[in-house]
């Protein structure tokens, strides 16, 4: 190894032990908007920026209604089969200015960003709308072609129940991930959702863990980036949401 190529690497290890690593996956998975991080801010490619910590405890409501991005990392993401209730909400915690930054700061300049592909088009065939940033489309048809070669799952990914929607979530002003088109919800009639299952909006309520989606379909939609929602403690297993930071 040359001397100039030996102190190339040596600034750009320096460089990453000054960032944090969950900096770092953010930066990996939204390079085109998240370009460096100073002063405890992600920088954006605007010259904008964001706080990264705002250093406050939080219980569980509040990291759901006021998180900041650190906070989406707060619970760990795990891959690991299962069908029994998950103990946390990973993935559940969103910092809404965050993902505006990424995907757009209204309903206008996201749909700008939407294109039209065909999901399934040998099982399924239907039309969704999916966001353009960061080749998410093209990510969403290499995804599509290979669920095509699983008919066993056809029953399970028919009947999309929504990609792009701007929206709050029912019972809440928080924007839902829908309105960013990086999310899809695959059959309801196999789904379950928290809220349907207990019938209220209470985040405290007991629940009773109710998945019917295979975790080998889970298991591809991971491989391409997306976390899936049964895996949170309030689970909604239909929907799925590109989060590739915490798949990392």
């Amino acid at each position: 190894m040359n001397r100039f190529l030996f102190f190339l690497l040596m600034i750009q290890n320096v460089f990453s032990q000054d960032i944090p690593s969950n900096v770092q996956k953010l930066m990996k998975a939204y390079p085109n908007q998240i370009v460096g991080y100073k002063d405890n801010k992600l920088i954006f490619s605007d010259k904008s920026t964001l706080v990264y910590d705002d250093f406050k405890k939080k219980n569980n409501q509040e990291l759901i209604e006021n998180p900041d991005i650190e906070d989406q990392f707060r619970f760990v993401y795990s891959k690991i089969d299962k069908n029994s209730m998950p103990k946390e909400d990973a993935g559940r915690i969103r910092n809404e200015a965050f993902f505006k930054k990424i995907y757009g700061n209204s309903q206008t300049e996201v749909a700008s960003k939407m294109v039209e592909i065909i999901w399934c088009p040998k099982l399924v065939n239907q039309k969704i709308k999916v966001t353009t940033v960061n080749g998410i489309d093209k990510i969403v048809k290499k995804l599509s072609a290979e669920l095509d070669n699983h008919p066993e799952f056809q029953k399970y990914i028919q009947n999309i129940g929504g990609t792009f929607n701007w929206r709050k979530i029912s019972g809440t002003n928080r924007l839902s991930m829908h309105s960013f088109g990086m999310t899809m919800d695959i059959n309801v009639k196999k789904s379950n959702y928290w809220q349907w299952d207990c019938q209220c909006q209470n985040e405290n309520a007991t629940l009773s863990y109710r998945n019917q989606i295979p975790l080998k379909l889970v298991a591809i939609f991971e491989k391409y980036g997306f976390i899936w929602g049964g895996n949170w403690k309030h689970y909604d297993t239909m929907h799925f949401e590109y989060r590739p930071e915490l798949l990392d």
